[in-house]
């Protein structure tokens, strides 16, 4: 196979606004064992899994990117660990020279039995979502988890030694809000960190109304500050969430807030979804089909690497994330990757 890339191209990937991108993230399967209802109808349809980029191809596009300047990769879905062989990807991404840090995002149910396996294949850091310690809201959230199976994951995540754990929490009015101080109270209790996510406007949804539901960063910020104090920090992991410290604990309470304090003049990340489409901004429908050209010229990785590069030069300036339903995009989340 091809790998090696001209002296004459350029080894970074810099979009035409000048931000580097440095951060890829993966949907490696849009099947999930949980129907949350933010993220996708309860019937929801899956693709053919002919449709889906294989293990091998995923690896090829992080080998690709990591070769382009990509140092953090973060496999997500779906729910990856519902993909059979993932962990022989996460040991193949975890190997590639120039790439500082391989990271995961799961719902928690298979932590459990898996947490071990995936800190061993070199998998530094996870993120589990949690949107509440109630079991029946967790429930009707979810559609189908179990929240003790999720608190069992997060302990063996505990156990597994991963270098930060991180909570993500989706918060709606009138579902969760109220839980907010409780679920950062978890969080310190376990020393490990949490952010709070507002909810983006991917794929039409019938079960509420999301301008209705939307809670902002602002005020959580504001209810949090009955319990805690929240002190700002220049510190980040990469990605869009800007992070506060509770003095006196280990934890870091960060906000993803797409809507009220827009993140993009910054932005330094791309996705791939599980069909192979390179999404060049979150917030946008324009894609470049890596699974063409992946299959097209399966030797020639240099056809692959010019690809990526030209995309980079649509990357648009920002998203046009609104909360009316003529701003919604088309494609539900677990298509997107979370």
């Amino acid at each position: 196979m091809t790998t090696e890339i001209t002296d004459s191209a350029p080894t970074a990937l810099i979009d035409r606004f000048g931000r580097r991108i440095t951060y890829l993230r993966i949907s490696v399967t849009d099947r999930c064992d949980f129907r949350c209802v933010y993220c996708v109808e309860p019937d929801q349809r899956f693709a053919p899994r002919d449709q889906l980029l294989s293990l091998e191809e995923i690896a090829q596009v992080a080998r690709t990117f990591v070769g382009l300047g990509v140092r953090k990769v973060r496999l997500t879905g779906g729910e990856p660990l519902v993909r059979r062989n993932v962990l022989w990807l996460m040991r193949e991404v975890a190997s590639l020279s120039g790439l500082d840090e391989l990271v995961i995002t799961t719902n928690g149910a298979r932590l459990a039995e898996l947490a071990a396996q995936i800190r061993a294949a070199g998998v530094r850091r996870i993120n589990i979502s949690l949107d509440s310690l109630r079991p029946e809201r967790f429930r009707r959230i979810t559609r189908k988890g179990d929240l003790a199976a999720v608190l069992r994951g997060i302990d063996a995540a505990l156990a597994a030694g991963f270098e930060r754990i991180k909570l993500n929490a989706v918060i709606l009015k009138h579902r969760n809000h109220d839980e907010i101080l409780d679920l950062v109270q978890f969080a310190v209790n376990q020393g490990i960190n949490i952010s709070f996510i507002e909810e983006m406007p991917v794929g039409q949804i019938g079960e509420h109304d999301r301008a209705q539901v939307f809670y902002s960063s602002d005020r959580i910020r504001s209810d949090l500050r009955s319990r805690f104090q929240l002190v700002p920090t220049t510190e980040t992991t990469g990605g869009p969430a800007r992070y506060y410290r509770v003095p006196g604990t280990e934890t870091r309470v960060g906000f993803i807030s797409p809507h009220s304090h827009n993140f993009c003049s910054d932005c330094n990340r791309v996705r791939v979804t599980a069909q192979g489409r390179l999404l060049p901004c979150l917030g946008q429908e324009q894609a470049l089909d890596l699974r063409h050209i992946l299959r097209e010229h399966p030797e020639d990785e240099t056809k692959l690497s010019q690809a990526i590069r030209d995309a980079m030069q649509h990357k648009p300036k920002g998203h046009e994330f609104g909360r009316g339903a003529d701003s919604v995009l088309l494609r539900h989340m677990n298509i997107t990757g979370g």
